[in-house]
């Protein structure tokens, strides 16, 4: 029997269990300005992985990358009331430009205030859409499709690393187009390719549909959202696509001169997925031995253990170890051969906790028969039992790709079976709903594993929407969104009693 590598389990404490994987995955820690993160290597490595893939994306789609400046003029802001509305308990202010020695102290020189205060970024269509009202004239311009890789800033109070923090990393792509069946194609098609990324990349099953009116992104027409199910049963919204209609563009007199030579406003778009992408991932996958990275975006796909004994054979063993590694990398595998002088159960458990793929284990005797001996993260026990393999050096390396390939698939197949097989059906009526997930405070006393309810609704807007999100606030439950993927709806709204116009997700979520 061998203990568990964590000094709690997903069971005893969920929250606990996250803050502790992150920390012993070497993922990030916090910083000393508060609510911000230190993302460490192993984590950044994982964030490169994930713009690498994702960036390939977008670039197919046909946009392309830009930066546009960190501090946005109040006044951009200002021209957008439900925007500014939606954001401005998180804002950043800068009001001065200068500092002074005062006494023997820094202290903020009251002659350097600003003409006019500057907002640290928390989101960009305000400073985008300055450029593009400047970009665009005709007809002949546009769809005019870009992203931005960059940090943002919302002013949190609870944060939790990579799931909320004050800063944070994100892509935002923002286009403008010429009507509203081509910006609305574009909304749908970014979302799919988010989906797409998601399980294909991540091996993070996600459901894809619209957000219910009082989940809109502040200013937008249509806001869709792909959501993930943790292991402890709650949503995350792990990436959102946004129809803005024409607000942002009469806002900012974003026009274009037609076929016809009339001026017209724009349509715009934006998306965007943060590193709260990488929250979602360790509490898909991970295990009570810390977190188990899907190999396409394991920094090292494959780690090399040597066990050394500080030994003249040692030398022998390095050069075996890096036989090994030479071969790996030929066929395109990211592998690192971790020659540490640290005792090898040491090194073996530090990747356990970093979830690195495959960990590879060779000893004098695996180099003299020209064996491998490993563990594949995804299946590290059998019970309490760890598992390994022994393998002729030449079959594991051909075999390695497919293996990793193998790791990637029962990831995804085994959250997929977790999300298939906990979103219930069947609830008719509120009363029902409430049984069903408890208390609000369940969650916080350990309350047991619920998933989602997928039920139906009348799809209302304005004060009835209010008054249904009220009663779900109470439950500490949201509408998480109504999926693409509908059955025929039947039956009554279990909020109104009115005839259902669809089926939407509600759960607990993050």
């Amino acid at each position: 029997m061998s203990k568990r590598a964590l000094s709690v389990t997903r069971e005893q404490d969920f929250p606990e269990w996250y803050q502790v994987a992150v920390r012993d995955g070497d993922m990030a820690e916090t910083s000393p300005v508060r609510g911000c993160m230190v993302i460490k290597p192993w984590g950044w490595g994982v964030w490169e992985r994930i713009q690498a893939e994702l960036d390939a994306r977008i670039k197919d789609t046909g946009h392309e990358n830009c930066y546009f400046p960190l501090f946005i003029p109040m006044s951009f802001l200002a021209k957008e009331a439900e925007h500014v509305e939606g954001f401005a308990k998180e804002m950043a202010v800068v009001t001065h430009h200068r500092l002074k020695n005062e006494g023997g102290k820094l202290v903020v020189d009251p002659a350097a205030k600003l003409e006019e205060p500057l907002i640290v970024r928390p989101t960009s269509e305000t400073i985008i859409g300055d450029a593009f009202q400047r970009w665009i004239k005709s007809y002949r311009d546009l769809p005019l499709l870009i992203n931005q890789w960059a940090n943002v800033v919302r002013w949190e109070m609870r944060t939790r690393l990579f799931l909320r923090t004050t800063e944070f990393l994100w892509q935002e792509g923002h286009t403008a187009h010429a009507d509203r069946d081509d910006a609305m194609a574009e909304t749908r098609k970014m979302l799919e390719v988010y989906r797409e990324f998601a399980e294909n990349v991540l091996a993070m099953p996600v459901i894809a549909g619209e957000k219910p009116a009082n989940e809109r992104f502040p200013g937008a027409d249509n806001t869709y959202s792909i959501e993930a199910m943790m292991q402890d049963g709650k949503a995350l919204q792990a990436g959102t696509s946004h129809y803005l209609g024409t607000h942002f563009a009469e806002a900012q007199n974003i026009q274009f001169q037609n076929r016809e030579g009339q001026l017209e406003y724009c349509h715009t778009t934006s998306w965007g997925v943060s590193t709260r992408l990488i929250g979602g991932v360790i509490m898909t996958h991970g295990d009570d031995d810390g977190l188990r990275m899907p190999p396409k975006i394991a920094p090292r796909q494959i780690v090399i253990v040597p066990m050394l004994r500080d030994k003249p054979e040692d030398k022998d063993l390095l050069d075996y170890c890096a036989s090994l590694e030479k071969e790996l990398k030929a066929k395109g595998i990211r592998v690192l051969v971790d020659a540490k002088p640290v005792k090898s159960a040491e090194k073996r458990w530090n990747w356990v906790r970093r979830g690195a793929p495959v960990i590879v284990e060779i000893g004098g005797r695996d180099a003299a028969g020209g064996n491998v001996t490993f563990m594949r993260r995804d299946v590290l026990r059998d019970g309490d039992k760890i598992v390994s393999h022994t393998k002729p050096v030449a079959e594991f390396v051909a075999g390695a790709p497919a293996l990793l390939d193998d790791i990637q698939a029962k990831l995804f197949a085994e959250a997929k079976a977790r999300l298939d097989g906990n979103i219930v059906t069947g609830i008719k009526t509120f009363d029902e709903l409430a049984e069903y997930f408890g208390a609000a405070d369940a969650e916080d006393e350990g309350g047991a594993f619920k998933g989602w309810a997928y039920v139906a609704w009348a799809k209302p807007e304005g004060a009835k929407l209010e008054a249904i999100a009220e009663r779900l606030k109470a439950l500490k439950l949201t509408i998480r969104n109504a999926p693409l993927d509908q059955k025929p709806v039947e039956g009554m709204c279990l909020f109104t009693g009115d005839a259902a116009r669809e089926y939407v997700l509600i759960g607990r979520a993050y």
